[in-house]
């Protein structure tokens, strides 16, 4: 039998497809092979098993049941309970320098099915994948998404739980027999959504090791799994939970999925990190290519929902004297807003709480030398509000019934055309009338009878949102918008495409937020992920934590401070300086530069930061989330950098020295080459529990 073999790279990764058997297998998914590699057909063959199918595997890209595949379908779909278990020929198997297009066709059941695998650089590869109904009868979709095979070597995966503020925590476990399914029912991503699911080799950890990695790019209900079948084939699959219903194709209409991304590193979880932050960089209008990042304050945990002038206007003068060069005013300052019960859907400034309206506020703020910044929840209403009271029937819902509220407020229907222009316009009279540079756009609630006209719409709402940025941003060049969703419940790679920013949780004490950076930045980075200074005391966990270890932890993201600074002391204001002006001096190089994190051997230490890609520099953070087992402190070594090249390493403390810090004489500077820093290490000062430091290396 004649095979042919199709094969596309992406960075240092390749993917091969062959067909054979009558259908498309990948053949492999990995570290790019040797240019003169000759693929064998016998690479293929496989020995049937006692009571195994007749017909030994492979079972093709589409995973069809009626090849004897008895795996979860690709594909799962039917006319009226006809029609439900295709076998697709292939009828086009072509590629171009950068995609491979795979086309089937089965005259059984009158469908034709699409696969398209692009080279997006930088180590990714997008998959697009259509479903067309070629038949007379409705075509119900009841699954389509996407798998990819995975190696015999792949024998644990990755993905993430999590709730409110404690979002994406790592859930690890080996991969067994049967499948293993996570689907998202909320209308958005969720605080547990994995940004990506991974499957990695054994006792990989964040340097070294195998990675394979999924990710759909969408911002709807996800769906992600790892399946190994009783025969050992072992797959990972990403996609769209479609809600009953929600996909009916008429006679010639398509069907096309939310698109994925599949990434590969042999560099351990560092590695595939890069893979994502690198291809997301290399977009043109990726934020630091526009400005640096711009340190933020943001005052909802300063004031609330008490808007008093005097107040704000203090809070600006001192922001600008730390250093902040944008402030972001939140709820309250619209329609009836004056609690967290009404108002949604009236935006128009309001004037019992502004009564000379926002201008007056934003010249000041300009005048102090900051962009101002404003929030919205644009997708919400409350029932008391004058939106609501003039069109209920605005809202998603199901049949004549009202969903229970959630946060006090309903969901607008975005695929309503009406209701989209109203907020459009609403939000644009706003932008229009002021000198606002950036919006924080939140999405409190979950969808609970996500229909438009009784048929369910969260993929419809989802194009929505997508739609409304897009639009915002064509009307008002330059307008940045931050992705908010109770914090980090709309983080995804779909939104990453639209927003310029996430919001990464409301969580914004200190320790908490060391766990939740450290897996949001699994395939986000750090420059757009919002990492604010919160109060001494937490307003989440009314943990009291200082400055130091508050400071160490906002500076790897996209800073900001959300604290009521003119409760700060004299002392702590002069830190904040500093802690600002340090963070602008290096922030070109913290959103560039490879994200890496060094698990101790005591897990209460933890090292993270950043590598320059040529290697000359890093900046790193040490920090102590506990106390440490030892009385005296570990050294640690680096490794990452070039083995046979000097560098100068020293301490920095750009919020203050630990409390109870006893610093090692190399924390003033010491010479050492990359191949000591790999190998022989540094003992670190001991620390306070809840504290850190960071160092510098510079090449010599």
């Amino acid at each position: 039998m004649t095979s042919k073999y199709l094969s596309i790279a992406s960075g240092n990764n390749q993917l091969v497809l062959a067909n054979h058997f009558g259908s498309v297998q990948v053949l492999h998914w990995g570290a790019k092979l040797s240019p003169d590699e000759q693929f064998d057909p016998s690479w293929l063959g496989q020995v049937r098993a006692e009571n195994d199918s007749d017909i030994p595997g492979p079972f093709g890209l589409w995973r069809e049941n009626s090849r004897g595949h008895t795996g979860r379908p690709s594909l799962i779909a039917h006319r009226a309970g006809l029609d439900f278990s295709p076998k697709f020929a292939v009828v086009e198997f072509s590629q171009t320098e950068e995609r491979i297009l795979v086309v089937g066709n089965d005259e059984s059941t009158q469908l034709e099915i699409r696969s398209e695998f692009v080279s997006v650089g930088q180590g990714l590869f997008r998959v697009a994948q259509k479903v067309t109904n070629l038949g007379e009868g409705d075509l119900v979709i009841n699954d389509f998404d996407c798998w990819l095979p995975l190696p015999v070597r792949a024998v644990e995966s990755m993905d993430f739980g999590g709730k409110w503020g404690k979002e994406r925590q790592p859930q690890r476990r080996d991969i067994q027999f049967g499948l293993w399914l996570r689907e998202g029912r909320e209308g958005r991503p969720g605080f547990d959504h994995s940004v990506a699911k991974f499957a990695m080799t054994r006792n990989t950890d964040f340097q070294t090791g195998e990675v394979w990695a999924l990710g759909i790019e969408f911002s709807g209900n996800p769906k992600y799994g790892i399946e190994k079948t009783p025969t050992g084939a072992t797959s990972i699959m990403a996609g769209t939970l479609l809600l009953p219903g929600e996909i009916i194709l008429g006679h010639g209409e398509s069907f096309e999925a939310p698109t994925a991304l599949a990434g590969y590193s042999s560099e351990g979880l560092d590695g595939i990190t890069s893979v994502f932050h690198e291809w997301i960089r290399a977009r043109q209008d990726h934020p630091t290519k526009i400005r640096p990042r711009p340190l933020t304050l943001n005052v909802w945990e300063a004031v609330y929902f008490d808007h008093r002038r005097e107040k704000l206007d203090q809070l600006a003068e001192i922001a600008a004297e730390i250093g902040v060069e944008r402030l972001v005013l939140d709820d309250g300052w619209f329609g009836a807003r004056r609690d967290d019960k009404r108002g949604l859907g009236d935006w128009f400034v309001s004037s019992e709480a502004w009564p000379e309206g926002l201008n007056p506020f934003i010249e000041k703020v300009n005048s102090l030398g900051m962009d101002f910044g404003l929030w919205f929840e644009g997708e919400m209403v409350n029932a008391d509000s004058d939106l609501y009271r003039a069109h209920p029937d605005w809202i998603l819902h199901v049949g004549d019934r009202v969903p229970p509220e959630g946060r006090n407020q309903q969901v607008l229907d975005f695929t309503n055309q009406e209701a989209f222009d109203f907020i459009l316009e609403s939000v644009s009279k706003v932008l229009k009338d002021h000198n606002i540079a950036y919006i924080k756009w939140d999405h409190n609630r979950i969808l609970v009878d996500p229909a438009h006209q009784n048929r369910p719409s969260v993929i419809s709402q989802t194009k929505a949102i997508y739609r409304m940025f897009d639009l915002l941003r064509e009307r008002f060049p330059g307008l940045e918008i931050e992705s908010c969703s109770s914090g980090g419940g709309r983080i995804d790679l779909g939104m990453v495409q639209h927003a310029q920013r996430f919001w990464t949780s409301d969580m914004t004490e200190a320790l908490e937020r060391q766990q939740i950076q450290r897996y949001t930045q699994m395939a986000i980075p750090p420059e757009m992920l919002g990492t604010h200074i919160s109060s001494f005391t937490s307003h989440q966990t009314a943990r009291s934590l200082h400055l130091n270890f508050r400071g160490i932890t906002a500076l790897f993201g996209h800073a900001g401070i959300e604290w009521d600074v003119t409760q700060a002391t004299t002392e702590e204001r002069t830190q904040l300086k500093q802690w600002a002006d340090y963070y602008k001096r290096n922030r070109e190089f913290m959103h560039s530069g490879r994200y890496v994190r060094f698990a101790q051997p005591d897990d209460a230490l933890f090292i993270s930061g950043v590598i320059a890609h040529d290697r000359s520099a890093a900046i790193l953070a040490y920090v102590a989330e506990r106390t440490i087992d030892a009385s005296t402190a570990p050294s640690f070594v680096i490794p990452g950098l070039d083995l046979g090249r000097l560098y100068h390493v020293r301490a920095a403390f750009p919020t203050g020295v630990p409390h109870h810090a006893k610093l090692q004489p190399w924390t003033q500077g010491v010479t050492m080459s990359g191949s000591a820093l790999a190998n022989v290490g540094l003992v670190a000062p001991l620390i306070a529990p809840e504290s850190g430091f960071i160092i510098e290396i510079s090449a010599a």
